[in-house]
């Protein structure tokens, strides 16, 4: 404005030609608008979805990108009241060297008694959802691109109106949805998510895909997807070190004591409970595959069953009993480790499928090896866009 227009007569209809904008009157997406954000989704919990989200977050960022991350629902947590923050946000702070607040990172934490406060109405969906956009807007200053993690499965949030699909409406982003595949019957969901997500999902990333239906996945699925409008930019192979936990890992997860540490290497995918009889138990861990056996300390008959069977990776012996001299010398020439923990057999069985569930190894050297994976299987440069 010029000295000469500051005494000239106010227009009237100024205020009505350009109307004020207030921060609460704003598009929820305005702090966003040149920061590229990427949704990344999945249909199931322990899909690999924070480690593809970190691997590609550190792939933009060594393409010289300034990257941001947030997971909006703090959904893997230690305490059920909520007072453990997700471990997700933190290991992206650290990966990532992000400055950010936790509070920023993990705006929500969706805790079982969460739930119920939402359910007896003490938390309301609006605030939440402006916190959760807050957040955002504080995030997306001065990034490239920010990666946003979905919940552990992506219809996660209904309850506050705070499920993938939202979060991908408000944020204005992209959405990478994050698939495992066995069978084709697994394709339905892959379909239901495709509609939730609508014109958001920008491709679809099949991960940890077993060699028994790798081949049929790209050769028949992938062009079936990708005829219905929904690209395919990647088929992941299953890799041991991303899909287990080794047996010194289990050990050092469950405070339990080696008592034969012979084979502490063997990685371990799925528990069995040996509470059967012995014949039983025989049929049973024969047919099993990578398998820890969790059976009380005091169940001799179960220890010999299982450690005839060429698929029982280690012993896992609950209540704190320490077998026979016999068994332990028939582990430690099987190569086959034995573990006694204190907590009963229910307890255990708990603990462990948690380890596997959550992923002991999320850490540096699975977002590495996740790096290499896309690298190889996937099209980074389509999902980055």
């Amino acid at each position: 404005m010029t000295d000469t227009d500051t005494d000239s007569e106010p227009d009237p209809t100024a205020a009505e030609s350009e109307p004020s904008t207030t921060a609460a009157d704003s598009d929820p997406t305005d702090a966003g608008d040149e920061t590229d954000t990427i949704l990344v989704s999945s249909l199931a919990e322990s899909t690999g979805k924070t480690a593809i989200t970190l691997a590609l977050a550190r792939l933009a960022q060594n393409a010289g990108d300034s990257v941001g991350y947030m997971k909006p629902k703090g959904t893997r947590l230690q305490s059920n009241v909520g007072k453990t923050l997700d471990e997700d946000p933190l290991l992206a702070r650290e990966l990532l060297e992000l400055e950010a607040e936790i509070h920023d990172l993990e705006p929500v934490v969706y805790s079982p008694t969460f739930i119920e406060q939402v359910i007896r109405g003490r938390e309301d969906p609006d605030d939440l959802r402006e916190r959760v956009r807050e957040a955002f807007e504080t995030l997306a200053v001065d990034h490239d691109r920010l990666f946003v993690e979905g919940g552990g499965r992506y219809d996660i949030g209904q309850i506050v109106d705070l499920t993938d699909a939202d979060i991908a409406d408000l944020f204005d982003a992209r959405v990478l949805l994050v698939a495992p595949y066995e069978i084709p019957a697994d394709i339905d969901d892959v379909l239901t998510a495709a509609d939730d997500f609508g014109d958001r999902l920008a491709g679809v990333v099949f991960n940890d895909v077993p060699d028994a239906a790798y081949d049929q996945l790209e050769t028949d699925v992938v062009p079936f997807l990708e005829g219905r409008g929904i690209p395919v930019h990647g088929v992941l192979p299953s890799e041991r070190a991303l899909s287990g936990v080794t047996v010194a890992e289990l050990a050092d997860e469950l405070g339990a004591t080696m008592l034969v540490d012979e084979g502490q290497g063997n990685y371990v995918e799925r528990f069995s409970v040996g509470a059967m009889g012995p014949d039983s138990a025989l049929r049973h861990f024969r047919r099993t595959k990578d398998a820890a056996v969790i059976t009380g300390g005091d169940r001799a008959e179960i220890h010999t069953a299982a450690l005839e069977a060429p698929g029982v990776r280690c012993l896992i012996l609950t209540g704190g009993h320490r077998p026979s001299g016999t068994i332990l010398g028939q582990a430690s020439e099987k190569g086959v480790p034995i573990l006694s923990v204190q907590t009963d057999t229910l307890a255990t069985v708990e603990r462990a499928e948690d380890v596997i569930r959550s992923g002991r190894t999320r850490d540096a050297e699975t977002v590495d090896r996740m790096e290499r994976l896309l690298s190889d299987h996937a099209t980074v440069d389509s999902i980055l866009g």
